[in-house]
C-alpha cells in the first residue's frame, strides 16, 4: 500500500502545481506550504524566514560563523537562545515531519529533501519531475517574471538544490535511482498527474518476485 507521494521537481518545471492536483484528484493531504509553516511554527519564526533557507546549503560565512559559535565557550552558552534559523536544523525538522506525514498516510510532500528522507520505505512512491530548460523559463513568465528574472532562477534554484543534496545526503541531485518514475511535464500537468496514478497502481498490482 502507497500511504505518501513526494514530488521532487525542476525549478519552474510545474512540480508545485502537479502535487496541487495530484492531491486534490486522491483527496490527501499536501505538504508543501504546509511543510515550510509547520517548520516556522515549530521554530517560532515567520514562514518566510525558513523559505529563505530551504532547500539550500549555508553561505560559507555563516557556516565559519556557526563554527566559531560552537567553538567558543560564550557562543556555546547563547546558541541555544538564538533559536537561529539555518540548513541544519531546517533539515532536522523536516526529516521529523516528512517521516511523521508518511508514517500517517495519505500525503503528497513536495521537495525538501523528502525522497531522501523517506528513501527505502516500501510505502512510499517517489517521482521527480522535469522539463526543457525554456520551457521552464515560459511557465515561470507566466507566473509573472520578467525574461531575465526567469532565465536566472532557472540556472540557480536547482544549482542551490544540488548543493543542499549534496552536501546532507551525499548524492548528485537528483539521483535518479533514488525515484520510482521522472515525468516531463511538457505533456501537460493534467497528463502528467494520470501517469503518476497509472504508475502507482501498476505498481501495486505487480507480483511478488520470487
Amino acid at each position: 500500500m502507497i500511504r505518501a507521494i513526494t514530488i521532487e521537481r525542476e525549478y519552474g518545471s510545474g512540480g508545485a502545481d502537479v502535487a496541487r492536483k495530484l492531491a486534490e484528484r486522491l483527496g490527501w493531504k499536501l505538504w508543501d506550504q504546509a511543510l515550510t509553516n509547520e517548520i516556522a511554527r515549530l521554530m517560532d519564526c515567520p514562514s518566510r524566514t525558513v523559505e529563505e533557507h530551504e532547500e539550500r546549503k549555508d553561505s560559507l560565512r555563516y557556516r565559519l560563523f556557526k563554527a566559531f559559535m560552537k567553538g567558543s565557550f560564550e557562543g556555546s552558552l547563547n546558541a541555544p537562545k538564538l533559536k537561529i534559523v539555518d540548513a541544519d536544523c531546517i533539515k532536522d525538522l523536516t526529516r521529523g515531519i516528512v517521516t511523521d506525514a508518511a508514517r500517517q498516510g495519505n500525503a503528497i510532500i513536495v521537495g525538501r529533501g523528502s525522497a531522501y528522507h523517506l528513501h527505502g520505505r516500501p510505502d512510499v512512491f517517489h517521482v521527480f519531475v522535469y522539463a526543457p530548460f525554456e520551457d521552464k523559463v515560459r511557465r515561470l513568465r507566466a507566473l509573472g517574471k520578467s525574461e531575465s528574472e526567469a532565465i536566472e532562477l532557472a540556472e540557480t534554484v536547482d544549482r542551490d538544490r544540488a548543493a543542499y543534496i549534496k552536501q546532507y545526503f551525499h548524492l548528485d541531485w537528483p539521483a535518479r535511482e533514488y525515484f520510482d518514475v521522472m515525468i516531463n511535464t511538457t505533456m501537460g500537468d493534467e497528463r502528467v498527474v494520470e501517469t503518476i496514478l497509472h504508475s502507482v497502481a501498476s505498481l501495486l498490482q505487480q507480483p511478488a518476485s520470487v
